[in-house]
């Protein structure tokens, strides 16, 4: 006789041995150092991918970070780059510098770090210092002695011509004035008086046009001073520059020179040196610059436009400034730059505008880096998320790591049809770093297939593990990581009970006896609201009892909806009975989620057979609430069918099988043991004990497989019993294969204790079907027969009967022969 025992208690939950723990509370527990680079001793696969990415400079070897959240990923990659980031060499500084040669084209210069901010000061200091001493030595005794002694020759030169053409003019009757401004002006002489405009306007025409052609005379015959004059005053003007030129030289020579001596010793570039050359020289073409200019009052024009009055022009003093495009000033190694946002500007840069005169202008000033510019020579961390959510930042991303270059581009959203502005072409900054993306696996896989740009940038994928071993290593390692967030969070101390009950959970989170989970996100979470707990209660060392207190009210705040179904349960609005018999009833059992909270809920499984050449019908997957994976599970199950009692003769029937009351739809494999079980039951006519759940896939050999979340499924169940009244012989049917997944809940494990319900290990429908039945399932006998008295002889008998029932369901007169 098949005799199947329950599990015992102690295989139902990993419970970890406080006095196996070394230290009296978590004070005394040594924090991890990682082997002091950084290492991760919980992930080999993905150090060892970091590894080898770091250390092949070549392009295209850029890293996916591939893992589930809450493992810590990000914390996880900085803590294994900050120890090589501080051992690297400091990346240097970036500056834009005006391009003197063409100015829609800055110059980039890489200096040593903290050089960038020396040059700007350098040379703001330059032109502070000049527009001081300038002015000053223009106003000197021996300048102004130079300059009024060309002042005189120009002048004695200049009366002198301004002599002969007034005598030439008043020789033809005008009379010639010269203003302020230099401007000549010829006025008629009329008996002696110099006529003016009023006076020359009433006389009479021919009298005007007479004087006008004569002024025209006087106008050529003086042509040749008027030249003469020009020239003068133009050598003049060229002698005051030259004169202005030799003093801005020994200015220059007394500020700038010493700049340029101390930038050349901390940097010998020789692009430096040609920029010093070409603002030299730029200088001394703008002398003016420097100068203190008189603004003259500005008088609106009445009826005018007050915004297109013409404001004076600045100097272009802009020119010698310099824009740190990237300062690593305060850097120590490479830098590692994780960008939360990256939207185009923040991690490609841009080019700014300012409106002057209702028009955009930009210059090298304006030019802003962005997270790549920034990470250049080190690292950039991006969450792969994130960056799809910018379409334009991706697409610019993979340009720039294609290129191994990084340009600036002004405008990248207008449309390529939009009028632009004129803007400027910064000089393109050479890549060099390491970007990570992190994200999941499902998105790598999709990346790589529709996009052939990544496969090709992103060659290192490095995986991470969501558990690990439960052995005496990992546990100790796990418990110094627990001891890390108590420092980090400065938590209460935890005793010996408390961190093995962490332990523990660590084992329930990954469902696995024989594992722990990684997430220790959500380990944090629990530690933290335990230690609020303690902290409200003022007690001062958290044990498990808090702990396990902590994680009750967790779920009280979570599990609403299971609450609202345990109503549904105990008002049998849900009809799922934890007693008695039933023929093609089986209670299955699934797991349903909310946001993060996951539970286990009964269903009653259904099955009704008659006549007729329909085979199994599925309704779920006529309802088109069946997925795939559950649909798959159904032909599994008719392929057992059809293995079992199909050999020689073909399975004539009609049937249906359904999940009652439900109303969303059903994925997974794992109700296909509890609805073969209902089929059997409905063809043997035998009823089935409704005081056991059944989970468990099924093989078409007829072999009970593993599934997930049997722990959520057992204890929904129990909860079930335990509101309708434990009986003694309630209890759950699981695959053998998922045991060491148990980590069930203490109520369940005191309940198993005290023999009110039971957890039974199966591994194949036929010790399913004898627990449910209470029959033997039969085996085949060499006759293509089973055993006699067996739930598959019965099964055998009845499809026999169908068959027959279905070949002569319309012969009249073969029924009237039985009837008599």
């Amino acid at each position: 006789m098949l005799k199947i025992q329950p599990l015992p208690s102690s295989r139902l939950h990993a419970t970890f041995d406080p006095a196996r723990i070394p230290w009296d509370d978590s004070r005394a527990i040594p924090l991890p150092r990682n082997g002091g680079n950084g290492r991760n001793p919980f992930q080999p696969r993905a150090m060892q991918a970091l590894d080898l990415a770091l250390n092949i400079r070549s392009t295209g070897y850029n890293i996916y970070l591939a893992g589930e959240p809450n493992l810590g990923r990000c914390h996880m990659l900085l803590n294994y780059l900050r120890p090589l980031a501080r051992k690297a060499k400091t990346p240097p500084d970036l500056v834009y510098v005006h391009n003197f040669a063409d100015q829609d084209s800055p110059q980039l210069f890489s200096l040593p770090a903290g050089t960038g901010k020396k040059l700007k000061q350098g040379l703001n200091s330059l032109v502070e210092a000049v527009s001081r001493e300038l002015p000053r030595r223009l106003e000197a005794g021996s300048f102004v002695r130079q300059r009024a002694k060309l002042m005189d020759s120009y002048q004695k030169t200049r009366t002198g011509l301004l002599h002969k053409m007034n005598k030439v003019a008043a020789h033809k009757g005008f009379h010639l004035e010269a203003d302020e401004a230099g401007s000549l002006t010829l006025y008629p002489l009329v008996g002696g008086k110099r006529l003016a405009d009023e006076e020359f306007d009433q006389l009479d025409a021919a009298v005007r046009l007479k004087l006008k052609r004569r002024g025209e005379d006087v106008a050529r015959a003086i042509s040749g001073f008027v030249r003469q004059l020009s020239k003068v005053e133009e050598t003049f003007h060229d002698e005051e520059r030259d004169l202005e030129r030799d003093v801005m030289t020994q200015v220059l020579h007394s500020l700038l020179t010493p700049l340029r001596q101390k930038m050349q010793k901390i940097c010998d570039c020789p692009r430096l040196n040609e920029y010093f050359d070409a603002l030299h020289e730029d200088i001394l073409r703008n002398i003016d610059a420097f100068l203190p200019r008189e603004t003259p009052p500005s008088s609106p024009v009445p009826g005018g436009d007050p915004l297109h009055a013409q404001p004076p022009q600045d100097p272009p003093l802009y020119r010698y400034d310099v824009n740190v495009f990237v300062d690593n000033s305060a850097a120590e190694g490479a830098p590692i730059i994780v960008e939360d946002h990256p939207t185009l500007t923040n991690l490609l840069g841009c080019i700014e505008r300012e409106s002057e005169l209702g028009a955009l202008v930009t210059d090298f000033t304006l030019i802003k880096s962005g997270s790549l510019h920034k990470a250049n020579g080190g690292y950039l961390v991006l969450h792969i998320d994130d960056v799809l959510q910018h379409p334009a930042a991706w697409e610019g991303l993979l340009r720039a790591l294609r290129s191994n270059s990084a340009r600036m581009e002004d405008n990248g959203d207008a449309p390529d049809s939009a009028m632009r502005t004129k803007g400027i072409t910064p000089e393109a900054l050479p890549l060099d770093l390491k970007v990570v993306l992190i994200g999941c696996d499902d998105l790598y896989e999709t990346l790589l297939v529709n996009d052939d740009r990544f496969g090709k940038l992103f060659r290192i994928k490095a995986q991470l593990d969501d558990v690990t071993e439960r052995n005496a290593a990992g546990v100790r390692y796990y418990l110094s990581v627990m001891a890390r967030i108590i420092h980090d969070e400065a938590l209460l101390p935890f005793d010996r009970t408390a961190l093995a009950w962490l332990v523990d959970l660590g084992s329930h989170i990954c469902e696995d006896q024989r594992r722990l989970s990684l997430k220790f996100t959500q380990l944090r979470e629990m530690m933290l609201e335990a230690n609020a707990l303690a902290a409200m209660r003022k007690q001062t060392v958290i044990n498990a009892e808090i702990l396990e207190e902590a994680y009750a009210a967790r779920a009280y705040r979570v599990n609403l909806m299971e609450s609202i179904f345990m109503e549904e349960y105990d008002r049998e609005m849900i009809k799922v009975r934890t007693s008695g018999h039933a023929v093609g009833q089986v209670n299955g059992l699934s797991v349903m989620s909310y946001g993060d909270f996951e539970f286990g809920l009964p269903h009653r499984i259904a099955c009704t057979v008659g006549v007729g050449h329909e085979g199994i019908i599925d309704l779920e997957r006529e309802a088109e609430l069946g997925g795939p994976i559950h649909t798959k599970a159904m032909m599994i199950l008719k392929s057992c069918l059809t293995n079992l009692f199909a050999r020689r003769k073909p399975l004539v029937l009609s049937g249906s099988l359904y999940f009652e009351q439900s109303y969303a739809g059903i994925e997974g494999d794992s109700a296909s043991g509890a609805e073969l079980a209902a089929l059997l039951s409905a063809l043997a006519e035998v009823p089935v004990r409704l005081d056991l759940a059944f989970t468990g896939a099924v093989s078409h050999t007829g072999q009970i497989m593993a599934v997930g979340g049997v722990t959520r499924k057992i204890e929904g169940f129990f909860k079930v019993c335990a509101r309708h009244g434990l009986t003694g012989t309630q209890g759950v049917l699981i695959p053998a294969d998922n045991v060491d997944h148990l980590m069930l809940a203490p109520d369940v494990l005191q309940a198993v204790e005290e023999k009110k319900f039971a957890i039974y290990p199966i591994t194949s429908i036929e010790e399913a079907l004898f627990l449910l039945t209470g029959l033997p399932a039969g085996k085949r006998r060499k006759d293509d027969t089973f055993t006699p008295g067996s739930l598959y002889a019965l099964v055998d008998r009845r499809l026999e009967q169908l068959g027959e029932y279905a070949q002569n369901a319309f012969d009249t007169g073969r029924r009237k022969r039985r009837r008599s």
